[in-house]
């Protein structure tokens, strides 16, 4: 069987191909005619006609690595994802090559794959067209409102000065029109109201650059819009209903329930050969009794960014949430923040009201008000899980 190890970079990748793992990996590192290929027809051609059976890459998002996966895929080869926390002990530990480089990265990838071939859940879940490309639209949509973040801050210390009387106005988008105060800044919505403030402002005037930002929010709104409407369509595929209907008795937004379809589908993938979840029962190393470690509930609560591991060391017990998806950790934190902890908005349902009781009775405690609002995310994942089990199945 042929390896290909592929480590991408901007514009090309370094490529390794091997059919047997080396008996002296760093020895072999020196020794192997490594391939640069560049991203371009010449390079594409060139790296095809290796014919490998198997191409191992990093998840480098869905930039760099797209070009070259989406081609291997056209021809017939199989690709497989590490994720880049294994890779890095993988050849750090496992193969001995401590010096980080592209060839060494591409060796590392391809022994990896290698080694690990019949473990299918030591590499990165390949996502189907579907899902990539709702994972791909749900990336869009945060790069958009990191864009506008910076923009609207500089209008509103702009219009401090220019038109005090609207600068810190919330205009939300409504429909698909822009929001009322940026498109009436644009020139593209009319409004009687911001006409007669206007007239009586205490401001110096808006200038020129005002209205160029208020443009550049507006053309970002529409994209977003857009965006929204196909993430719209394309959840309302069949496939996705069961999901729905429980992300519905969660009170999830239409954002965060494309972020976890991106991340989550499909569950099955959580569960084991017999489609329940796995239950692992071990003697507790520090307790001596049975205990019960549930397995695919840790790697659900994993994948979404909200499962915190121990770092022990002598009288030291910390425990820190590391790895998963930083966007799936961030919306569910969002989500506490705007849908479970203000009293006024949480929906008569029981899994609200116990997200709320609990935060509620946690806040009252005098704990910390971040690490509560983690914890219920973490509370609300675990519920989650839950009632993901009980979904038929597709």
């Amino acid at each position: 069987m042929q390896i290909l190890g592929l480590d991408v970079s901007k514009s090309s990748v370094s490529a390794c191909l091997i059919s047997s793992k080396p008996d002296n990996p760093r020895q072999f590192y020196y020794e192997c005619p490594f391939y640069r290929f560049s991203a371009d027809a010449k390079g594409i051609k060139e790296m095809l006609a290796l014919k490998p059976d198997i191409a191992v890459m990093e998840p480098t998002g869905v930039n760099y690595a797209r070009l070259w996966g989406t081609h291997l895929a056209r021809s017939g080869i199989e690709v497989r994802l590490v994720g880049h926390k294994e890779l890095r002990s993988y050849r750090a530990y496992h193969l001995a090559l401590p010096d980080k480089d592209d060839d060494a990265d591409a060796l590392a990838l391809a022994c990896y794959g290698l080694e690990y071939f019949n473990d299918r859940r030591r590499f990165v879940q390949i996502r189907d067209c579907l899902t990539a490309k709702i994972r791909e639209l749900v990336l869009r949509l945060a790069h958009l409102n990191r864009v506008q973040s910076p923009i609207i801050n500089r209008i509103r210390q702009d219009l401090a000065w220019q038109f005090p009387e609207v600068a810190l106005v919330r205009s939300q988008r409504i429909s698909a029109k822009v929001p009322l105060l940026w498109g009436w800044l644009a020139e593209e919505r009319k409004s009687t109201r911001y006409e007669r403030l206007y007239q009586n402002s205490v401001g110096l005037g808006i200038s020129s650059t005002v209205r160029y930002h208020a443009e550049r929010i507006c053309s970002l709104q529409r994209e977003e819009d857009e965006i929204e409407q196909e993430l719209i369509q394309m959840l309302a595929e069949p496939c996705f209903l069961p999901y729905l209907k429980v992300f519905a008795s969660f009170n999830f937004g239409d954002r965060l329930t494309a972020v976890l379809i991106s991340q989550i589908y499909p569950f099955e993938g959580y569960l084991g050969e017999d489609g329940k979840p796995e239950i692992a029962i071990a003697t507790g190393r520090k307790s001596g009794k049975l205990t019960k470690r549930h397995l695919s509930e840790r790697r659900f609560l994993k994948s979404l960014g909200v499962a915190p591991s121990l770092n022990s060391s002598g009288d030291s017990h910390k425990h820190r949430v590391i790895g998963g998806s930083d966007l799936c950790r961030r919306a569910l934190w969002q989500w506490v923040f705007s849908c479970i902890e203000p009293k006024r908005r949480r929906p008569k349902n029981p899994i609200v009201a116990q997200l709320g009781n609990y935060i509620d009775a946690e806040k009252a405690a005098g704990k910390p008000v971040q690490l509560v609002r983690s914890r219920t995310s973490a509370k609300g994942a675990k519920l989650l899980f839950k009632e993901l089990v009980k979904m038929p199945s597709e």
